[in-house]
């Protein structure tokens, strides 16, 4: 179902897709591809949306610290907005800190992209389209992306990203979503269960961008290869934490960059008896334990975000990788076609 959500301040009207498949509801904007809603039923078949979100189209265009956006063209920080690609310098606005974020200030989640709905067999879903100018927020090339949300009959989350380029660039998409399988408002993350299959993770430095070192996660606060609470560590005075007032990394995935989706992470809320299980290609996963939700920010049920109050777990190539050779690559040349796929399940 499509109806109009609302109007963005310059009048581009923002429309919003409702689908549900499987026991899943999601309900999605054309701003920013943005997931408005993810609801799902607990062990009684009660059903609670389990995303961070908004419930006006000017929260979203104003307030919004990405929460459930499509993210590009680079998902996380490159380092002072600037990297250098076949022997050109590049740069970039910068957003955070001195460095360049989620694309910039103007970056995929802050754009209309083109919708359509289908149905493919017992499967329905949204086929997101939109082309990024060569040159904007400084990237190289004229990037023709497309993204496909399919919910299928299982009540899996399928997201796919493709990309091609008429000039060589760096590209690295991701969604944003803030969970809270508990529901959204209903409090801190730090009770639900944790396990990532990452053996190591890359160090931060003060402006939460990668030192460069793959470090072992035996010992630190970011071990979550056996089920733990997330907020069992975020104590413990070690200064990664304190840089990001939590956890703010990017784990580096022990099955590598793959062909085909391969499960990575589960994460299980003890009293509802939600769990979201994730596959993917991508060689990395950025945990974000919800540290800059301040309070400021309402729900749709009328209730604060507060610090912790959700996490992320966005998949993607490593942050900052166009100035780190060593990283796996994000670079996207001519005649070249990018993908990635990653796969939500939800069970009880």
């Amino acid at each position: 179902m499509k109806e109009l959500f609302g109007e963005l301040a310059d009048g581009t009207k923002v429309h919003r897709w409702s689908l549900e498949n499987g026991g899943t509801r999601l309900k999605v904007l054309s701003y920013g591809g943005i997931v408005q809603s993810l609801e799902l039923p607990d062990r009684r078949g009660r059903y609670a949306g389990v995303s961070l979100g908004f419930d006006t189209v000017e929260a979203y265009e104003t307030s919004s610290p990405y929460f459930g956006a499509l993210i590009g063209r680079y998902g996380n920080r490159i380092a002072k907005g600037r990297f250098s690609l076949d022997g050109e310098d590049h740069r970039l606005p910068v957003n955070d800190g001195g460095h360049n974020l989620h694309g910039g200030p103007e970056g995929f989640d802050r754009h209309v992209w083109d919708v359509e709905d289908f149905t493919s067999g017992a499967d329905v879903g949204l086929v997101l389209r939109r082309t990024s100018p060569d040159g904007e927020m400084g990237y190289p090339g004229t990037l023709t992306t497309q993204v496909t949300y399919t919910l299928t009959a299982q009540g899996d989350w399928r997201v796919d990203y493709e990309a091609t380029t008429d000039r060589t660039t760096v590209v690295n998409l991701t969604s944003h979503v803030y969970w809270n399988l508990a529901g959204e408002g209903a409090g801190s993350v730090h009770d639900h269960e944790l396990v990532i299959d990452a053996s190591r993770y890359t160090p931060i430095d003060a402006g939460l961008v990668p030192t460069g070192e793959l470090a072992d996660v035996a010992g630190t606060p970011f071990d979550f290869r056996r089920p733990k609470a997330v907020g069992a560590d975020l104590r413990r005075a070690d200064p990664q934490l304190l840089h990001a007032q939590g956890i703010d990394h990017n784990m580096v995935l022990d099955k590598g960059l793959t062909d085909s989706p391969e499960h990575i992470a589960t994460v299980r809320e003890p009293v509802s008896g939600r769990t979201l299980k994730i596959a993917t290609t991508e060689p990395g996963v950025q945990l974000y334990t919800g540290n800059f939700l301040d309070g400021t920010l309402v729900g749709p049920g009328g209730r604060a975000y507060r610090q912790g109050d959700a996490l992320c777990l966005e998949t993607q190539h490593f942050p900052d990788s166009p100035n780190r050779p060593e990283f796996p690559s994000t670079v996207l040349r001519p005649g070249d076609t990018y993908r990635s796929t990653t796969i939500h399940s939800f069970n009880l």
